[in-house]
């Protein structure tokens, strides 16, 4: 009894204080159809839903943080949902001056989400600004080889307006661009301007993936959007499954990730996850 008690103890501990531990460095290889010949190879590493506060501390997201910077990655990008409390600053605070410190060759662009909305609007504004990073509602241009993409940013679906249009204003139809949008069903809403690739969270891939069933929970209105990549029938559509955790403190058959995408020219090939790796919390 005493081992079919420490089994089951053994268990019931894995969603919560192991799985949700683990952060994994996922590689996505990303077709676009009208990506410029000098962007082929260009790689960018995405953050989502770090949710410091209850169960994720200032360390863990420190070492998140070190880690993505140590991928080197062309352009670092982030899609909101940073801190889990609500009317309130504190944990504000402590995360923005650690996502100040993510660095790469072409900048580092972000976006808020619903949580940081929840938080304090203004204040998660101030630091958005203050950091450089404010993708909110504009775009910029990056330049490589002579050629240029745009990436741009658009308001959390549920905490804001958000004006994916006016985010690309002044941009050529013809021109690759890249959407931040923290609510992967903001793809769903009324926008003229069109994009190549729209890069989300929030639904942190449904932090239960139950085997030959898929997440029993999506906080989306299109339960089709989960984690990886989506052809939706606008443009393609990435969801990273975060870093932190919301409704519920587990992970199970779905380990938080720092997703690495890196874009090519059209091929027949389907994009692939070309590797995996662990990343425990005790190694920072």
């Amino acid at each position: 009894m005493a081992l079919y008690g420490g089994t089951a103890a053994l268990l019931g501990s894995y969603p919560v204080f192991i799985e949700r531990n683990l952060v994994q460095i996922n590689r996505y290889r990303i077709p676009i159809a009208d990506l410029p010949r000098s962007f082929h190879g260009f790689t960018i590493a995405h953050l989502t839903d770090l949710h410091l506060g209850f169960l994720v501390s200032e360390s863990f997201i420190r070492g998140v943080i070190h880690r993505t910077n140590s991928l080197r990655t062309d352009l670092i990008v982030c899609t909101g949902d940073y801190v889990h409390e609500r009317n309130a600053t504190r944990q504000i605070d402590k995360v923005w001056p650690l996502l100040s410190e993510l660095k790469a060759k072409h900048g580092v662009y972000s976006v808020l989400g619903n949580h940081d909305h929840w938080a304090d609007t203004r204040r998660s504004l101030y630091w958005l600004a203050r950091t450089g990073q404010d993708l909110r509602h504009q775009s910029k241009p990056i330049a490589r080889g002579g050629d240029r993409i745009h990436i741009g940013g658009a308001g959390d679906l549920w905490g804001d307006r958000l004006k994916i249009d006016k985010a690309f204003v002044g941009v050529a139809k013809n021109e690759c661009k890249i959407l931040l949008a923290h609510n992967p069903d903001s793809v769903d809403t009324p926008f003229d301007t069109p994009i190549s690739l729209v890069i989300s969270g929030h639904t942190h891939g449904g932090q239960v993936v139950v085997p030959f069933y898929g997440p029993p929970i999506l906080p989306v209105k299109n339960k089709a959007y989960s984690s990886g990549l989506i052809t939706t029938p606008r443009t393609q559509l990435f969801i990273s499954r975060g870093i932190g955790w919301a409704i519920y403190p587990i992970r199970f058959n779905c380990y938080p990730e720092i997703a690495v995408l890196e874009l090519v020219n059209p091929n027949p090939d389907k994009p692939e996850r070309l590797a995996t790796k662990t990343l425990r919390k005790n190694v920072y």
